[in-house]
């Protein structure tokens, strides 16, 4: 950096002094040419107020009064010099200093002579420079001779000197000071980010890149590209560096538990050729405008955080409906990008949707008429037939993209997402035979005679039934599902093996319980560090409370979408129960419920969203007072950190679905917690009241149930609350997110397909997860 900073003050130094003496000379020139200019009107105008003298002297044809005139004519005019002569070129007189007389030139009486008009012309001799200009004298029409009138034009050199000196002290200054500016552009905008990059690299090499704080994108100025790469690969680096932490602990441990790499590794070994397509509703980047630029965003989504390692390590498409208003703008002539867009590894497909098409398909069916389906929450199901002819044609029109992007590859494994695509299974085997289709249904799946509802549960069911494998959540909505076949269609059910046979084609129907990515190891915690701890949890609900002007001892947290399968109405009136029979937690305990808004455009939303607003504001307005309130009602949608904040902090986590596929706040609640603290008050309706049996388990229905529920939570032992996290924490861990896609993709790849009737009877053996799950069941 030192021989850098030389070589560009050498530089700068050599590039102000050639700019300047050129603008100098050019300045100089300019100067004499206007100086020039003036000498020149002064000597003409010296020379014509004279001219008649010398014409009345030369025409009286006596060369003796000639001397006597010049000295006249010196003296009156100021000229440095007049010298006479005839027409023929000879001295007739003169006056002036010798050295110039003698040094004036003939040539430009000649001229001046044979022209019969003014020349001017500059000289210079010894210490004298001057401007001499030849006058012919003429009397009528005859040449008479010629005056020379000689000034002084030293001035016009002292001059030019005198500004060539000032520009030298110019230049210096300039230099001088561009010198000094220069160096501290250098130090704030070159040296002070290089250092910062440097700084990076290095704890990047020494393994301490987690440690040192990511430089401000405002401080990197010009090397924000690359300070942005740096970044990226600080955070693959980051990644790699504590996935292999990890491994290296967990084989330290003896334990197998899976990881994105180790999801990412095992599907590439045992997929060989075969590429991985995923279809969702939801995209897993965003593209969006804010002002000028275009930025992009990853919604909250578990399934991009399980799926998205495979795609990357397989070079993987994803399709999906693109939702954001500048993603037209960063797509390809085939609505195609390659993402992630800092570090791109796989392809994003998006499928452009019309708003009439997103309110029938997403809105009418899919959300009014096969969600409240699905979920017993009792709020009626509507079907339209505008709407279910829209997610026909949308599912077909998603099929027509995949089929489009499986077009050069061989025996493609296809994973598809939720009910918005229960068609699109057998629209892709008409197909693509070949393709290995699994889909996963994210949501409850109701008994016969609640989907018997549906006027179109034929068609739904031989969509689904066109996949390979089809998975749920839990063992009871897999039976769910064979009993409603059982009862439509004509298929042959195998509950034992739980497949189905349909058309020749064999389905397998397994549970894959979902489940979210968990960093780090469960700790053992000695209580040694619980003052510490309690201190920490204690000043952080501080802090988060104080932003709404509350204060309170203890916090109870919710946080879900603004949905009517969440029960937080439940949730608010069990909590008004535990104030009014218990006034001890009056002004000690605040429920912070997080409900983002969701849906918006469906009635029912709406009308739970006003229920919700007139709870609240009814009990707050029956318990508050002056600094504490009990409910604190957050409806936006909070960012992963500031949930996490609340996890961390928060003393009971309630989670009062009254019908829910799995729901992912419980896990999230238990893998936030590292200091092994906390209670889960977990409704018997959710997916993960299977997996996490140290939760509270309550009936959400039940209001008093479930404040009995908080009251023991609160009042749980720190030993108990230990325990009981620490198995919840081991059970999410062992049980994540990458263990389900590994689970679902491994199942899919040991499939055999039959060219004869499209799959053979043989089928995988479920994951050792699921037989836990289905022995259980039975016991119970």
């Amino acid at each position: 950096m030192h021989r850098f900073r030389v070589r560009l003050i050498l530089a700068l130094i050599a590039s102000v002094t050639l700019v300047s003496a050129a603008s100098t000379y050019f300045d100089v020139l300019a100067h004499r040419h206007v100086l020039r200019e003036e000498l020149a009107n002064r000597i003409r105008w010296m020379g014509l107020s004279i001219t008649p003298d010398v014409e009345g002297v030369l025409a009286t044809g006596d060369p003796t009064a000639v001397p006597g005139l010049t000295q006249m004519l010196k003296g009156g005019t100021g000229a440095l010099g007049i010298a006479i002569y005839d027409a023929h070129d000879d001295l007739l007189g003169s006056d002036g200093p010798s050295e110039v007389i003698t040094a004036l030139g003939h040539g430009t009486v000649t001229r001046s002579l044979q022209r019969g008009m003014e020349v001017t012309t500059f000289g210079h001799t010894g210490k004298w420079r001057w401007m001499e200009e030849v006058f012919p004298i003429h009397n009528g029409n005859e040449l008479l001779g010629a005056m020379s009138v000689v000034v002084d034009a030293g001035y016009i050199h002292d001059e030019g000197v005198a500004l060539w000196r000032r520009s030298f002290w110019r230049v210096a200054a300039l230099v001088v000071l561009i010198v000094l500016i220069t160096l501290g552009m250098v130090r704030w905008f070159l040296t002070r980010p290089m250092k910062h990059v440097t700084e990076r690299l290095r704890s990047l090499r020494t393994g301490y890149a987690g440690r040192t704080p990511k430089p401000e994108v405002s401080e990197l100025s010009l090397f924000t590209p690359l300070a942005r790469e740096v970044e990226t690969m600080a955070e693959s680096l980051i990644a790699a560096r504590a996935a292999a932490a990890a491994e290296a602990r967990l084989r330290e441990a003896g334990e197998h538990w899976w990881t994105a790499e180790r999801l990412a590794v095992r599907m590439c070994d045992k997929g060989g050729l075969s590429r991985i397509f995923v279809v969702s509703n939801r995209e897993p980047y965003v593209h969006s405008r804010q002002g000028r630029e275009i930025v992009w965003s990853v919604p909250p989504s578990g399934l991009v955080t399980a799926i998205e390692p495979v795609l990357r390590a397989c070079d993987g498409v994803w399709v999906a409906s693109g939702s954001g208003d500048a993603d037209r703008a960063v797509v390809d002539e085939f609505d195609r990008l390659s993402v992630p867009p800092d570090d791109p590894r796989y392809t994003l497909r998006r499928v452009w949707l019309t708003q009439e098409e997103e309110s029938r398909y997403y809105d009418g069916f899919a959300n009014e008429g096969l969600w409240p389906l699905c979920h017993i929450a009792h709020t009626r199901p509507i079907f339209r037939a505008t709407d279910w002819e829209c997610y026909q044609q949308v599912n077909q029109r998603f099929a027509d993209a995949l089929v489009e992007e499986m077009a050069r590859s061989q025996e493609p494994v296809v994973f598809l997402q939720d009910y918005h695509f229960a068609l699109l299974p057998r629209m892709l085997k008409r197909a693509r035979p070949d393709a290995r289709v699994a889909i996963f249904w994210h949501i409850p799946w109701p008994n016969p005679e609640a989907f018997g509802i549906c006027p179109w549960q034929e068609e739904l069911l031989d969509g689904l039934l066109g996949a390979d494998l089809l998975g749920f959540h839990i063992p009871l909505h897999c039976n769910n599902f064979l009993a409603t076949v059982d009862r439509v269609l004509e298929a042959r059910t195998d509950r034992e093996h739980m497949t189905v046979r349909r058309l020749g084609h064999l389905t397998t129907v397994r549970p894959y319980p979902i489940s979210v990515a968990f960093e780090g190891v469960p700790l053992v915690s000695t209580g040694a560090d619980e003052p510490d701890a309690e201190e920490k949890r204690a000043t952080e609900r501080r802090d988060l409370l104080a932003e709404f002007g509350v204060r309170a001892d203890q916090i109870a947290l919710g946080v879900d979408r603004l949905d009517y399968t969440k029960g937080i109405v439940e949730r608010l009136i069990a909590l008004e129960e535990l104030l009014a029979e218990n006034p001890l937690y009056r002004g000690r305990l605040t429920l912070v419920q997080i409900a983002a808004p969701s849906r918006t455009r469906i009635p029912s939303y709406a009308e739970l969203r006003a229920r919700v607003d007139e709870t609240v504001e009814r009990i707050n307005w029956r318990f508050q007072t002056a600094h504490w309130k009990p409910i604190v009602l957050i409806e936006r949608l909070c960012t992963h950190n500031e949930v996490k904040r609340w996890y961390q902090a928060a003393d009971l986590c309630l989670v009062t679905s009254l019908h829910d596929g799995m729901n992912l706040v419980a896990k999230e609640y238990v893998a936030a917690r590292d200091d092994e603290d906390g209670v889960l008050v977990l409704s018997k309706f959710t997916g993960a009241a299977v997996e996490l049996r140290d939760a509270l388990i309550v009936n959400p229905y039940d209001t008093r149930g479930v404040a009995a529920a908080m009251r023991a939570g609160l009042e749980m032992s720190r030993a108990e609350r230990r325990q009981r996290m620490q198995r919840m924490r081991r059970q999410v861990m062992e049980h994540n997110i990458y263990l389900w896609a590994a689970s679902v993709l491994g199942d899919l790849r040991e499939l055999r397909l039959d060219e004869a009737d499209g799959i053979d009877v043989s089928r995988p053996e479920p994951p050792a997860s699921a037989v836990t799950e289905i022995a259980g069941r039975k016991t119970a």
